[in-house]
């Protein structure tokens, strides 16, 4: 993904500066990667990691630096002397479970656990690269469907279901003991599909393991996740194990301690480790550079000590590729400080001529979530112009290619209007770098949307584009139909995406008219569908989203938990995490669903009695949000649960918690 570069600080201090290549810099979905990067690497600290001391993902050459550490890989350490043993062992297994237990206690699920990704340094084991890695309240930017990971280090669960979860950096985490200890990869090599058979179903090869070490390694390689240990609970039984190595006597009071206090299991850690010395090799030294302004000296020391969050870093520090320092052009720190506290203006992407609290035509509404979308638009118009809405919708080739730009303040209006919803919504999922070109085909009486190109780009990313598209595109042109049903032509909308520079004619994604109205409605009720839930699992980027997230679940959970308790007939979930909740920009639906492997959910009293829960316990939190900010519009819910091993949700219901039904 790029170069690793040896950098100085003013100060002297050595780091390690990676450098991103420009095929992937100009790459928006992977500069989206990278910002999430970052961001993860920020949240954790600990003492068996790799501090991350300053970055800029937005520069040019977008980078990051983080504390530099001498030493191999315990892949490359392995080749060179074999495998540990004695205290190093288990100062290695103490190490790295510590290191995963701050991992996990910043919200953080590291995904990649491998011998590449743990440098044995003069100092004791360090873990590294976040590349891949997926914040447990839902911030990442991994597509769903592919599977992330190197074979022979994926949890069985991630074969069979694509989970990542803490379980799986445990199980991942045994599989790292065990090669250290024997020098033999747990599960063997050959063909991927042959390694993940042997994960799945297979034992792995522990033997050579020292049987203490043994016991917590097979538990951590256990098939089912919840019979695993934390990695907290790992690192105490590993500092138990390590504290009988050394030649000092430690009580089982102190022993206890060691096992959950960071900075015991770090000296013990730090008494028992033994690997050579790697070869340590002098710097040059950074070329002298202008003196900075006290407002720039203060900042680098914030960003050293502090470490740093997002894109607003920029500038701050950087490293010439000789070594020396240099100052980088950077995002402004103001904007990019109200985009990450969720500043309207820029966060929900709202940047065009409409502004919020206005109609189309300037008029200024008290609260626009309570405009309706009008559901037939041309309702008693004796004469509209827009006449092909009996007509055949399917789009037909010629119509995109022979679309133009926007010409007139309406199309104007109307173009920045579609650009602003759908923007507000892939923002949530953090596809706004998908902008949306708006073009018209008046003979056609059609509004096309048009996304890309964009190498790389996975389909259910265009699923949430497609969805994005169709929904802004028919409110707006629904509202202009019902505003000007005798000027306004244009009542179709075609979505379209470009695969590549130049193509005479993009790809349909999807199509449809603002006169069939723009919600899935059934008896005028807004109604969850399979693709919304499907978007709605797609982690969110919204910190309010996350916030209403992480508190309703817990809060559902416990009031799930007391009706079970009650009896009513009423089975508990099979797992502990069987609640859980996305939302759908698009429709503005919240889905609230359970993994119900035990039937749980399966008649219609035990369905009814989770909905009842569900609205009990989430409303009054969406509507206190409801009113205290007016950017949210999440006021609609859907259930639904995935039942034994289908993996297809069953909607029970949907339902408003608003007295009556209203628009965005």
């Amino acid at each position: 993904m790029g170069t690793v570069y040896a950098g100085l600080t003013d100060s002297g201090e050595r780091v390690a500066a990676k450098v991103i290549h420009p095929v992937q810099a100009s790459d928006p979905e992977f500069r989206a990667r990278f910002r999430r990067e970052v961001r993860l690497s920020a949240r954790v600290q600990g003492p068996f990691l790799l501090p991350l001391l300053a970055a800029d993902p937005d520069a040019e050459a977008p980078w990051l630096a983080t504390a530099y550490a001498p030493g191999p890989t315990l892949a490359q350490h392995l080749t060179a002397h074999g495998p540990l043993t004695g205290g190093t062992l288990y100062a290695f297994a103490t190490g790295t479970a510590q290191a995963l237990a701050a991992i996990h206690a910043a919200g953080v699920v590291h995904r990649d656990v491998k011998p590449q990704n743990v440098l044995l340094t003069p100092a004791g084991p360090r873990m590294l690269d976040f590349g891949i890695a997926h914040a447990a309240d839902g911030t990442s930017v991994t597509r769903t469907g592919i599977l992330t990971g190197t074979p022979g280090w994926i949890s069985p669960e991630h074969y069979h279901s694509g989970v990542t979860a803490a379980e799986g950096d445990l199980f991942a985490w045994g599989a790292l003991v065990a090669y250290a200890a024997t020098g033999r990869l747990p599960f063997g090599s050959g063909a991927p599909e042959a390694v993940a058979y042997r994960v799945t179903s297979g034992r792995p090869d522990l033997d050579g393991i020292p049987e203490a070490l043994k016991e917590i390694a097979e538990r951590a390689l256990a098939k089912e996740p919840s019979e695993r240990p934390s990695a907290t609970e790992a690192a105490a039984a590993c500092a138990q194990l390590l504290a009988a190595q050394s030649t000092q006597i430690l009580n089982d009071h102190t022993a206890a301690e060691a096992g959950s206090t960071p900075t015991l299991i770090g000296e013990l850690v730090t008494a028992q480790w033994s690997v050579p010395a790697p070869d340590d090799f002098p710097w040059p030294q950074p070329v002298a550079a202008p003196e900075k302004s006290s407002r720039s000296r203060a900042l680098v020391a914030v960003l050293v000590t502090a470490a740093v969050v997002g894109a607003g870093v920029g500038g701050a520090m950087a490293l010439r590729h000789d070594g020396g320092p240099a100052t980088s052009g950077s995002k402004n720190a103001s904007s990019a400080a109200a985009a990450e506290d969720g500043d309207p203006g820029t966060a929900a992407g709202l940047t065009s001529s409409t502004e919020p609290g206005t109609d189309l035509t300037g008029q200024a509404v008290s609260d626009p979530r309570t405009v309706p979308v009008p559901a037939n638009p041309l309702a008693g118009v004796a004469n509209p112009a827009f006449t092909r809405s009996d007509d055949e919708t399917q789009p037909v080739p010629g119509e995109w290619s022979a679309s133009r730009e926007a010409s007139g303040t309406a199309e104007v209006n109307a173009t920045a209007a579609i650009r602003d919803r759908m923007t507000a919504v892939l923002t949530t999922k953090d596809m706004s770098f998908m902008t949306p070109t708006v073009t018209f085909n008046r003979q056609a009486q059609t509004v096309m949307v048009t996304g890309g190109p964009i190498s790389t780009l996975t389909d259910d990313y265009k699923e949430v584009f497609r969805r994005a598209g169709e929904m802004a595109a028919c409110i707006t042109l629904a509202h202009q139909l019902k505003d000007a049903p005798t000027s306004w032509p244009y009542g179709r909308f075609s979505v379209y995406w470009r695969d590549y520079e130049g193509q005479d004619e993009a790809t349909i994604l999807g199509f449809g008219k603002a006169t069939d109205g723009c919600y899935t409605e059934e008896a005028g009720r807004r109604q969850g569908t399979d693709e919304g839930i499907v978007t709605a699992q797609i982690p969110s980027s919204n910190k309010d989203e996350i916030r209403i997230a992480g508190g309703t679940v817990k809060a559902i959970t416990a009031a799930w938990d007391t009706r079970v308790a009650e009896g009513h007939g009423l089975e508990p979930f099979d797992r502990d995490d069987a609640i859980t909740l996305g939302f759908d920009p698009v429709q503005k639906m919240m889905y609230v669903w359970a993994w119900d492997g035990s039937g749980a959910l399966i008649g219609r009293a035990q369905q009814a009695h989770f909905q009842d829960v569900v609205t009990k316990t989430a409303c009054p939190k969406l509507l206190a949000e409801y009113n205290a900010n007016k950017q949210w519009d999440y006021t609609h819910w859907t259930i639904a649960a995935y039942q034994g091993n289908s993996a297809w949700p069953q909607l029970f219901t949907s339902g408003n918690c608003l007295p009556t039904e209203n628009g965005p």
